[in-house]
């Protein structure tokens, strides 16, 4: 006999009204519902094609390349040699936070990654923070990675054809061009594959992540021939302040790793998957970070890094005195940074297709075309934005910026992982972060060290993103969210 107090079966379960404002704005979203809901937008569903292969991908394509090919130059002034330890400093960062992630996604498989894991455990408030924090995070970092692809583009056209795009057409306003018009382009090519949808999408992706790869192991090879243990004798010349400002830097490297938790509406079988494709992404990643940055300073002294992103081109060309490699180099490095763009802004549409169903953004934004599957407007709306972002602002500004909102939503999923165990023992968890809460609480503290490493400029940006934010949940999304209205999906907890 049913429990007539019970919603039935195939409903999904109404959030209770709440009395006062504090109430409300602490108002948490079941994780039945979450996941009843899951793939449903205004306009249509998302579809489940991706295994456990293209998930991978997906977190590898988001994640390797940013710290490589764009930021190491800036971080081994910080830190000398010692840049591998702050490789090491950022992995074991992400490493936390990633097994916290990898709890969540196997227990709430839907699509808005940490924003969903805080609205169903730390309540609306701090999951639209968190959502907004998302939206800083991949929206900045897909601009300053589109802004490190031009830069590898120039020294492709000039190793190839002897020619490069002019500074006034490849740089920002603030570092004395017009546009960086490379870096749109390559946001807006993203673009057109998203827009075919997620498989497709997925297919390029994997593409680009083997060129990627291909392209760090030959830069270890060549660079290998040129190494000198001398190189290393002073190893942390700047002290342990510099390899933790490094350390600081350098986690916009690992920056993509939860792009598959982003995927868990268009998954397979998520519960089963996206713990994995997590963790064995953020491993290889970080085994290809330390490797190819210790073979650089072995090859480079450290003195000589000067900020260039086409650090390892530089390199290559030095060892070996052929322009030949570095040019082999910088192809690869066109493809898989391209790739870096293609996975995280599909995240960002993600994200947002979440914060649409659930009413705290415009519900167009969480429209599917019915064709390809994928949330059209968003794609394009998010699209532009990024390519305006890239194309007028100078790198180095966004990077800190990227890393200051990464490490607070991160920071906000060990703390759900924490508060899901107590309220919720019971549900089921495909993968559990090993040792109770110490190693969420380490993953906390790791990502308030880092934050604190950054900073007060960084900091004042966040805390006016953050009011614009505030600003905007309580003018629109307070009122409007489905659990203030009371509305539900017409959709079934069984699809």
């Amino acid at each position: 006999m049913l429990d007539q107090g019970a919603p039935p079966q195939n409903q999904i379960p109404a959030a209770p009204a709440s009395p006062g404002v504090a109430a409300r704005l602490m108002r948490r979203k079941p994780v039945e519902r979450l996941v009843a809901e899951g793939g449903q937008g205004e306009g249509g569903q998302l579809r489940r094609s991706l295994g456990l292969w293209q998930l991978t991908m997906i977190s590898i394509g988001a994640t390797l390349g940013t710290g490589i090919f764009v930021v190491l130059g800036d971080a081994v002034p910080e830190a000398g040699p010692a840049v591998t330890l702050a490789f090491v400093i950022a992995g074991l960062t992400a490493l936390f936070s990633a097994l916290s992630y990898a709890e969540l996604a196997g227990s709430i498989p839907v699509a808005g990654s940490s924003y969903s894991y805080a609205y169903a455990t730390l309540g609306e408030l701090v999951a639209w923070v968190c959502g907004w924090c998302l939206v800083l995070e991949y929206g900045v970092s897909v601009a300053a990675v589109a802004v490190g692809w031009g830069e590898y583009l120039n020294e492709l056209l000039d190793g190839t054809i002897g020619v490069t795009i002019p500074a006034a057409l490849s740089s920002a306003p603030g570092e004395g061009g017009i546009v960086n018009l490379p870096a749109l382009i390559v946001v807006l090519l993203a673009m057109v594959f998203l827009l075919g949808g997620a498989r497709e999408s997925a297919r390029a992706n994997t593409i680009m992540v083997c060129v990627k790869i291909a392209a760090l192991v030959l830069f270890c090879a060549v660079g290998f021939m040129g190494f000198k243990s001398g190189n290393y004798r002073d190893f942390m010349p700047l002290g342990m302040s510099g390899v933790s400002a490094a350390g600081a830097t350098l986690f916009f490297s690992y920056i993509g790793f939860d792009a598959a938790s982003t995927a868990g509406e268009e998954a397979k079988n998520p519960k089963r998957d996206l713990p994995r494709a997590i963790m064995l992404s953020l491993i290889i990643v970080t085994a290809l970070y330390v490797l190819v940055a210790g073979v650089a300073v072995g090859a480079w002294n450290w003195k000589k890094f000067d900020g260039s992103e086409a650090t390892l081109a530089a390199i290559m060309n030095d060892v070996t005195g052929q322009t030949f490699w570095g040019t082999m180099l910088a192809l690869g490095a066109v493809i898989s940074i391209a790739s870096v763009v293609l996975t995280v802004l599909y995240g960002q549409t993600r994200i947002l297709f979440a914060m649409a169903r659930d009413g705290l953004v415009p519900k167009a934004l969480g429209k599917v075309h019915p064709k390809t599957g994928a949330p059209r407007l968003n794609t394009v709306l998010v699209s532009l934005f990024c390519g305006v972002l890239a194309a007028l602002i100078p790198l180095g500004k966004l990077v800190d910026a990227t890393s200051i909102g990464t490490l607070f939503a991160f920071a906000l999923v060990n703390i759900a992982v924490i508060v899901l165990r107590y309220k919720r023992p019971g549900l089921e968890r495909t993968f559990k972060v090993p040792f109770g809460p110490v190693l969420p609480v380490l993953g906390f503290v790791f990502c308030a060290y880092n934050m604190f490493s950054l900073d007060s400029v960084t900091w004042i940006v966040f805390g006016v993103w953050m009011a614009v934010g505030l600003v905007f949940y309580f003018v629109y999304g307070y009122r409007r969210s489905r659990l203030a209205t009371g509305e539900d999906l017409a959709v079934t907890a069984e699809k």
